[in-house]
């Protein structure tokens, strides 16, 4: 079972990224952007889940570049990942930490901070991890 301290874990090993106090919940930042944080379910939101239990446990949201990614991740089907109501229409998915793979949870970070990151330095950091050896 994940933990926020592992997302905070993978999420430092990313280039300039710092960790924030948001609205009392822990927030990613790269650039002034946050592209991963803490997203306890509101009373509205349980609301919205009606009579179908909702997601337990630590609620990480994740950004995506658009919402055509959305889908896409969405579509993947990974055990998880999900979306609920509140978030139609923008372009960031929420993980059940306590259900995600380790592997996945890897793959939402750093897509996250692609989406959030300077152009320049996303190249940069993609040049660097995709180079032979």
């Amino acid at each position: 079972m994940l933990t926020l301290d592992d997302v905070a874990r993978l999420a430092v090993q990313l280039p300039e990224v710092t960790e924030a106090d948001r609205r009392g919940n822990r927030t990613w930042f790269v650039d002034g952007k946050a592209f991963a944080w803490e997203r306890p379910f509101t009373k509205a939101d349980l609301k919205r889940f009606g009579n179908v239990p909702p997601p337990t446990g630590e609620i990480l949201a994740v950004k995506v570049a658009d919402l055509h990614e959305k889908e896409a991740v969405l579509a993947a089907g990974r055990r998880g990942v999900f979306t609920m109501a509140h978030f139609d229409g923008f372009p960031a998915v929420l993980v059940q930490l306590e259900e995600v793979e380790t592997s996945t949870l890897g793959e939402a970070i750093v897509d996250g901070w692609l989406a959030c990151a300077p152009p320049k330095l996303a190249r940069q950091y993609l040049t660097r991890t995709q180079a032979p050896g």
